[in-house]
């Protein structure tokens, strides 16, 4: 099923310091109304069938967000909005705004949720969205995300102690989030396929990887293209075709780092998005995967 991650604009309320959006250059790019309606019913002819509203806080446009998930629904395109509950400093305002968002036809809220959340927006936020949400009957979950130090203890109890329903997401050290230290951690040796759904920027610029992958500027490896000069149809198929991101699908970032050369040591020492950064935004490690991947690399695998 094709998916996407839409970016209407890249204002946030909030700076977190673990943001993996986070752009200095581009705090406030943010797409016209117009061109965003025109979009998604070009998304919607392309068989995209689910769109997920993040980037910066979307909610901060609540009546366009509302408009555009209107004419998702018109579509039959499943829809979710990623928002760091700043609306929800009440049981009253957060029923309002999630009624609202009920009301025009959303499927799911996203809420975030960390530690560094938590310095800018309080946790009594979220847990009124969250149980806005349970109220109204409107499917939610909470994006737990945590670097798995000591220190998220509390703050994953607090989640389980009022029976909300969370998934831990482990940070990505990409964005603000750069400069966080790195904590010891210690894992089996997994495959880490990647689903590697795309991302759409406020510019039309349009990404195979809606996490880090707007961030590999050494080689720009998952830029597929402009969305005004290309079409949706056409950059899914350009994702969808390239042998280097199907192999990243289905062989896993693991095979692929000890086909190039990694030892089995080095591989469970890196985290989410850094060992694909490693590989992909290096101009010489990536010619040489590019030049192997449809013959030797395809056969690198259980």
């Amino acid at each position: 099923m094709r998916k996407i991650a839409f970016g209407y604009s890249t204002r946030c309320n909030v700076k977190c310091e673990h943001c993996v959006a986070a752009d200095a250059a581009h705090d406030h790019a943010k797409m016209e109304l117009a061109q965003a309606k025109a979009l998604i019913v070009e998304m919607a002819e392309a068989q995209v069938r689910g769109i997920s509203f993040t980037a910066g806080e979307p909610l901060l446009y609540i009546d366009d967000i509302c408009q555009l998930v209107d004419l998702c629904r018109a579509h039959g395109i499943y829809t979710r909005v990623v928002s760091n509950s700043f609306w929800a400093k009440t049981p009253e305002q957060a029923e309002s705004c999630t009624k609202k968002l009920k009301e025009h036809g959303l499927s799911q809220l996203r809420l975030s949720y960390s530690r560094w959340h938590q310095k800018n927006i309080a946790r009594q936020n979220v847990l009124n969205a969250a149980q806005s949400c349970q109220k109204i009957g409107l499917d939610y979950f909470i994006s737990f995300v945590t670097d798995f130090s000591e220190q998220d203890d509390a703050v994953e109890r607090y989640l389980r102690d009022h029976n909300l329903k969370f998934f831990p997401e482990p940070v990505i050290y990409a964005g603000r989030a750069e400069t966080i230290v790195h904590q010891p951690l210690r894992t089996d040796y997994q495959a880490n396929c990647c689903p590697m759904n795309p991302y759409l920027a406020p510019s039309l610029d349009m990404y195979a990887c809606c996490d880090a992958g707007s961030h590999f500027t050494r080689t720009n490896f998952f830029r597929l293209g402009n969305a005004k000069e290309s079409g949706i149809e056409a950059l899914f198929k350009k994702s969808e075709t390239n042998p280097l991101y199907n192999h990243i699908r289905t062989i896993g970032m693991t095979d692929i780092a000890s086909f190039i050369g990694f030892s089995a040591r080095e591989i469970i020492g890196y985290r989410k998005c850094e060992l694909c950064e490693i590989m992909f935004n290096s101009p010489a490690m990536l010619k040489k995967l590019q030049q192997k991947c449809s013959l030797e690399l395809d056969s690198w695998h259980r």
